[in-house]
């Protein structure tokens, strides 16, 4: 070839509807694997059943926008047009995702095209969501009537080959990216209960705005998940939404990179940027990161490159701001225009038979507005996490629950307390951890327990009794107070030995991760893990508790709220170490005030006696200073004995840990002991 040809050659494959960006990699054989497939003369060429299909999701895409316009032209509905080859494209990547072993896939998005994606992808009702248009839902005890493109849903969803695949999409804030993490915790807890391994079962999906993902902080902390023991999920596919421009801001204000994507970079991630005009060229984009992460189990970047029809939302004037660029965009025809005219100029689908299919599509559109005059919506339908075989919050509503005992037995408390009081005889412990387990071992045997022997009885007891124990935050597994020491290093070969890992071969699995110093990201991610399944404890403790607002936009938004707003109930425990030590203002306090200003009881008026004794089923969230070990290992306990889910905030002590008075008896842990609201102060009886 002439150097002629080979600069056309390349302008070709890398300068047409799609790029690619990868020279930032590092493996040469991944290099190497998207060299084969975008280096060749045609990289795709589908046939006429493929682009029927094609087709036929372009038109649902574009005549949901269409029809919601035409019945709702007021309403906000934040819009795909610009970018409706989404629907296609999503579509494509979850077919080739689940032919390549792929089960279920948990997604997250934000506003932009999210009612689209309901409606075409995850295939929520339409009459369900054009019931929220009209404004015809009956108030009900359930939900506080969010945002109709807030809300979440789940879903199994048939594929074109016959297959299967479930899909959960969360319901979120307006806090753009917030999800992220969330999207990821949930995804490594459905691979831990399914045993995927692999992480090949499983799949994150996360939806971004171009201004979003290029400034957020959290999508930094949630890229960073990517390789991390604790937390990696086997690559998520990103998908950029990116209609080139965030609100009314410009990307030359918004960014100080070319492209929104270069974050990911960071990561070793590939970048496809394809023309959301080219509806094919998304296709295949999709369908090459389907492949890409099934293969390498690494993150990968879809940058759909397109634009926004109308202003932020549907009643915005955009006109204000971009005068020149919305001038462009009203001369630009529609995508569905655009593929319709090359599939009949090659002769593939005619200008009546395309017509049919609007037709089609059409009708049953307006079928589903009829049909959602008299919709009576479940709230089921918009639940991303369902819990089988526990009980709804509308069973939960008419009954008070009983408060269950949460001590354990004395051969329980034996077993666990021999195993975290002692090492294997090969394993060499570092010799102030001998003398600690050697104090805890004569502490055991006078019956009496601190406050790290206390959680430990209360984790290891759990772990006996089948159920999943997952701890994270910064440096959990010793301890900021040097006082837990979950995990032990080997002082000669630095091999690491779990206690209560090793309890019995058929206890419920121990996980506890020293998380990347972030906090929002982190938490969030452990909401998300919490969601999944009601039957394990899932903690997150801070480093120090003043470090927890870092993550405030997880806790305001999805703990305090999340049952409210969405039905979406958590076990998660907070542990935020509280309290004057000595090491100034920054390491002093957890802010005990503003959780109980998040609690959402009434602050005037003393509950009846009827909502008394539901108190704790009905709150929205617990915040616990217990002052004993043993009221705190009760705190813990109660978390996964009760027949509901509350979110738990603990104040957790530090100079307690190692005070010689706090101290609790065996016997209070044991038989039908059980956590006290209070515990009264004693006096001496009066002469």
């Amino acid at each position: 070839m002439s150097l002629r040809e080979i600069v056309q050659t390349l302008e070709n494959v890398y300068c047409g509807s799609i790029g690619v960006e990868y020279t930032h990699i590092a493996d040469r054989g991944q290099c190497d694997w998207i060299r084969e497939r975008f280096e060749i003369p045609q990289r795709f060429n589908y046939s006429k059943d493929q682009k029927f299909r094609i087709l036929d999701r372009l038109i649902w895409g574009s005549s949901f926008e269409k029809f919601a316009s035409t019945k709702w032209p007021s309403q906000k509905r934040f819009g795909l047009e610009g970018c409706e080859a989404l629907i296609p494209g999503m579509k494509e990547l979850i077919d080739h995702a689940v032919d390549l072993g792929v089960e279920s896939i948990v997604m997250g998005m934000a506003h932009r095209g999210r009612l689209n994606v309901l409606s075409n992808v995850v295939r929520k009702p339409n009459e369900s969501i054009f019931c929220e248009f009209s404004g015809e839902l009956e108030p009900t005890n359930e939900g506080s009537g969010d945002a109709k493109y807030h809300l979440g849903m789940n879903f199994d969803r048939p594929t074109p080959n016959g297959k299967r695949v479930h899909l959960s999409l969360l319901a979120n804030p307006s806090h753009l990216e917030a999800t992220d993490p969330v999207v990821l915790g949930k995804t490594r807890a459905l691979q831990h209960y399914t045993n995927d391994t692999e992480r090949t079962r499983t799949m994150p999906l996360l939806l971004h705005g171009d201004a979003a993902f290029a400034a957020q902080g959290v999508v930094y902390e949630t890229l960073g998940f990517t390789d991390l023991p604790g937390y990696a999920t086997g690559g998520t596919v990103h998908v950029i939404v990116n209609n080139q421009i965030g609100f009314t801001t410009d990307p030359r204000f918004a960014r100080s990179t070319p492209h929104p994507s270069e974050i990911a970079k960071s990561i070793s991630a590939p970048i496809v940027h394809v023309n959301a005009d080219d509806v094919e060229a998304v296709v295949f984009a999709f369908s090459f990161a389907a492949e890409w992460r099934q293969k390498f189990h690494t993150d990968i970047v879809v940058d759909l490159v397109g634009y926004r029809r109308h202003g932020h939302n549907e009643a915005d004037q955009p006109s204000f701001t971009q005068p020149r660029m919305y001038k462009r965009i009203k001369q630009q025809r529609p995508v569905l225009d655009k593929y319709v005219e090359q599939l009949e100029r090659e002769g593939s689908f005619s200008a009546d038979e395309v017509a049919a299919i609007k037709s089609r599509v059409w009708a049953l559109l307006d079928e589903s507005y009829q049909k959602s005059k008299n919709y009576t919506p479940s709230s089921t339908e918009w639940l991303s996490s369902a819990w089988p075989g526990f009980k709804s919050l509308a069973e939960l509503a008419t009954e008070v629950t009983p408060a269950y005992p949460t001590g354990i037995t004395s051969d329980i408390s034996a077993h666990v307390g021999k195993f975290i009081s002692s090492v294997p005889s090969d394993f060499h412990a570092h010799p102030l951890l001998t003398r600690i387990m050697r104090a805890r071992a004569e502490a055991l045997e006078a019956g009496r327990i601190d406050w790290a022997t206390a959680e430990a009885m209360a984790f290891g007891s759990l772990l006996l009794e089948g159920k999943h124990v997952r701890l994270s935050g910064q440096d959990v597994e010793r301890g900021t107070f040097s006082h837990r020491h979950a995990v032990l290093h080997d002082q000669t070969n630095e091999r690491q030995y779990t206690q209560l890992s090793s309890l019995s071969p058929t206890q419920a699995p121990f996980s506890v991760s020293n998380s990347s110093l972030s906090e929002y990201g982190v938490l969030g991610y452990e909401l998300g893990y919490s969601l999944a399944n009601p039957n394990a404890l899932v903690l997150w403790e801070a480093q120090f508790g003043d470090f927890a607002n870092t993550a405030q936009v997880i806790i305001d938004q999805f703990i305090a709220a999340g049952e409210k707003k969405w039905l979406q109930r958590t076990g998660l425990t907070m542990l935020l170490p509280h309290g004057f030590d000595g090491q100034g203002s920054e390491h002093s306090s957890a802010r005990l005030e503003r959780y109980l200003q998040l609690c959402d009881e009434h602050p005037y008026i003393f509950p009846s006696p009827e909502k008394l004794a539901r108190q704790h089923q009905d709150c929205n969230m617990q915040v616990v200073y217990p002052t004993t070990p043993a009221n705190y290992f009760h705190a813990l306990r109660r978390q996964i004995y009760r027949d509901y889910r509350k979110p738990l905030v603990v104040m957790t002590s530090k100079k307690q840990l190692r005070f010689p008075l706090c101290r609790s008896d065996l016997s209070e842990i044991s038989g039908s002991t059980f956590f006290q609201r209070y515990i009264p102060e004693s006096h001496p009886t009066d002469g």
